[in-house]
């Protein structure tokens, strides 16, 4: 058995990830309701202690908050912006 070279990819910068896919490209982030107001600040007063859903552009930007995965998903696909997965 022979020994493979490991190759280390440099993590990807926000302005790499923004121009991927020309906009194209979005990703849904499960938070808390209160992390809303520093996401969406112009959201109404939610309770505390709720699980969300916000669908963010690649480089981060939030486009909406909804309280299912689903949702998110399917307005990201009704805007053509294809979802991803990120860890």
């Amino acid at each position: 058995m022979t020994e493979g070279t490991v190759i280390f990819e440099p993590a990807v910068s926000l302005e790499t990830l923004a121009t991927l896919s020309e906009g194209h490209i979005a990703y849904v982030k499960q938070i808390r309701s209160e992390d809303v107001p520093g996401l969406f600040p112009q959201a109404p007063q939610i309770a505390p202690g709720l699980k969300l859903f916000a669908l963010h552009a690649a480089d981060g930007t939030p486009i909406m908050l909804t309280d299912s995965r689903e949702a998110a998903i399917a307005n990201a696909w009704s805007n053509e912006l294809e979802t991803v997965s990120v860890h």
